[in-house]
């Protein structure tokens, strides 16, 4: 980082802002790999793990079906968030002939995976839950459980008879599309051949899980598995714990992300010994749940949800925070970004960083707080900015790293975990013996399109939509793209630059899908393809003219390696700014809004 300017003297901020700055540096530096993305190994549907993290379903059996031989107007891929908020949607709009293809046994997506213990959303239930309002549901907790959670997703289904429409154990294996019928065709690993005028491409950003590519993973000859796979019979227990089949147990887990923070505290709590390898320290801010105030639920008057999103996005984008959200994490950096301006006199100009800088010392002082042992305590200090990476919240992550059964092995000098062999994890030039390896190590959420997608995609002329994006990701809106007509990307890792309530962003999409495919189909369009003139004036008009934004939390250059970032080195895999919305929520809404009322479809060629 350059050197901080500062508008405040260090006495009133409590911290030197260029000591920090330095540190900052050095931390990152001790991270920063050159395989970059290329350390994790890439789960595809023909890779050695793939059936046991893809198809195999842990949770249900297999399915039985004959291959499908049809047509529809739309097929859905993706029965999470995306494809329920965009098929509840289309039936608003009036359109029903649908076909939702879900790789899982039943729709929830993320949430019908995530299934280890203490697994939770960190958004606000009453601001993320979808269709609150239209189901008539209010979440049991401020912060809802995963099994809530995916119940929701189930009521959804329900509620807009998407069962009917839904095919599950389902994976697309290619999209085509067929100019001479201006129709998709899609082929699945079922021998499905489907035909559909319209795709919406919904499989999320939390859609494959990835392995770290460290040498010898495939030699352990010990029990293993992801957390989006959580095996329940090894373990024992539930979600909400009580993992007693781990009492006999020595347990290494590799990752301390946002699910690590969720599921260590039971493994503590489960385990013989539990060792935790940790190359970075996430932050960690405190929860505050509760139960739902059941007089303020009868109190809600009509378009409530929406309205406390919209005020959930303004106090998350530091702009003014409503009492409901004065106590949330998410909004301790605009907190402390209006206290700094109010001691400045009301400037808000070159403050975002210290308020950055405050707020990580808040942070890094509930290490101090809640861990007994200094040394320890300093392992587990986040030093980089807060939205480098992900931010996480518990109230009893911190607290397990007092157990004595539970040892923090820092792999920060050797950039991770050294190597795996047949009993246990090497790592800092020590073997760690180990019944059980759980890999905490995440998605394809912002890697390499192909790698996140994982499906081949052929356009007009054959043309893959990877080569498309192979300078970086090129759409009009971020959800139609020149040379694949009819194809709708919803959700995925453009809606992040929305804010941190994903599914509100997802809704804002679904919406306006829902109207341009309803208003293709009122007007006997076949198809729509954006013209290379408005895909050039959405990147050059929107995004790259709109900074980086809040929420990516810096550059790649400054920022930990993450997965935000492509592990601190996104300028070298693709241009970031193609694909980056930062004048926030809001401004995105009218601008979508403003496109409808015009109602001309502007930037479509149409057929």
């Amino acid at each position: 980082m350059a050197e901080i300017d500062q508008p405040l003297s260090e006495a009133i901020l409590g911290f030197d802002p260029n000591e920090l700055s330095q540190r900052y540096a050095k931390e990152r530096e001790k991270r920063i790999r050159p395989d970059a993305e290329a350390q994790y190994l890439r789960i595809s549907n023909d890779s050695p793990f793939s059936n046991k993290y893809l198809e195999d379903d842990p949770y249900s059996e297999k399915l039985e079906r004959a291959p499908l031989k049809e047509q529809r107007e739309i097929i859905l891929v993706g029965g999470g968030w995306v494809g329920l908020l965009t098929a509840a949607r289309l039936i608003e709009a009036g359109v029903h002939d649908i076909r939702i293809i879900e790789s899982g046994s039943d729709f929830g997506g993320t949430w019908y995976w995530n299934r280890y213990p203490g697994a939770q959303c960190d958004i606000e239930s009453y601001s993320y839950l979808p269709l609150l309002e239209e189901t008539g549901y209010i979440p049991k907790l401020r912060f809802s459980y995963a099994s809530e959670i995916y119940e929701h997703a189930q009521r959804i289904g329900k509620h807009f008879d998407l069962y009917k429409d839904a095919i599950f154990q389902t994976w697309v294996t290619e999209l085509r599309w067929l100019e001479d019928e201006s129709m998709w065709l899609v082929s699945t690993n079922r021998g499905d051949e489907m035909r559909a005028r319209h795709i919406c491409l919904g499989t999320g950003p939390a859609n494959r899980p990835r392995l770290p590519g460290i040498p010898g993973v495939e030699k352990f000859k010990g029990h293993s598995f992801h957390t989006c796979r959580w095996d329940y019979k090894y373990t024992g227990g539930n979600s909400e714990g009580g993992l007693i089949g781990l009492a006999d147990k020595t347990v290494g887990i590799i990752g301390t992300g946002a699910t690590a923070v969720q599921c260590i505290p039971a493994l503590g709590e489960g385990a013989k010994q539990l060792f935790v390898f940790q190359r970075t320290p996430s932050s960690v801010d405190t929860r505050n749940n509760k139960e739902t105030d059941q007089k303020w639920a009868k109190s809600l008057k009509p378009g409530w949800q929406k309205e406390r999103q919209r005020k959930f996005g303004e106090a998350f984008l530091g702009r003014s925070i409503d009492p409901a959200f004065i106590d949330d994490g998410w909004t301790r950096l605009t907190r402390n970004l209006l206290d700094l301006a109010d001691k400045a006199n009301g400037k808000i100009d070159g403050l975002m960083q210290l308020a950055d800088f405050k707020t990580m010392e808040e942070i890094r002082s509930l290490v101090d707080d809640n861990v007994k042992n200094p040394e320890v305590a300093g392992k587990l200090k986040a030093y980089y900015n807060q939205f480098c990476k992900r931010p996480t919240f518990n109230d009893f992550y911190l607290d397990t790293f007092n157990r004595s059964n539970v040892e923090l092995v820092d792999v920060s000098s050797t950039k991770g975990v050294e190597a795996i062999n047949a009993t246990g994890i090497i790592a800092n030039g020590k073997e760690y013996k180990v019944d059980c390896i759980i890999y905490a190590s995440g998605f394809e959420i912002t890697s390499s399109y192909e790698r996140r997608l994982g499906i081949p995609i052929f356009g007009v002329d054959g043309k893959s939509i990877y080569e498309h994006w192979q300078d970086g990701m090129r759409t009009m809106h971020g959800l139609m793209v020149n040379g694949f007509p009819n194809l709708y990307l919803c959700g995925g890792g453009f809606v992040f630059q929305l804010g941190a309530n994903y599914a509100h962003g997802i809704d804002i999409q679904a919406s306006h899908v829902a109207y341009t495919i309803s208003q293709l189909r009122n007007r006997g369009i076949k198809s729509a393809n954006v013209s290379i003139d408005a895909e050039e004036r959405w990147i050059a008009d929107q995004l790259q003219a709109s900074g980086d934004g809040l929420f990516l939390g810096g550059s790649p250059d400054t920022c930990t390696p993450g997965y935000y970032n492509q592990e601190g080195t996104a300028k070298r895999y693709r241009n970031v700014r193609l694909e980056t919305y930062g004048k926030g929520v809001g401004a995105y809404i009218r601008l979508l809004r403003q496109w409808r009322e015009n109602d001309d479809l502007h930037g479509l060629d149409l057929n």
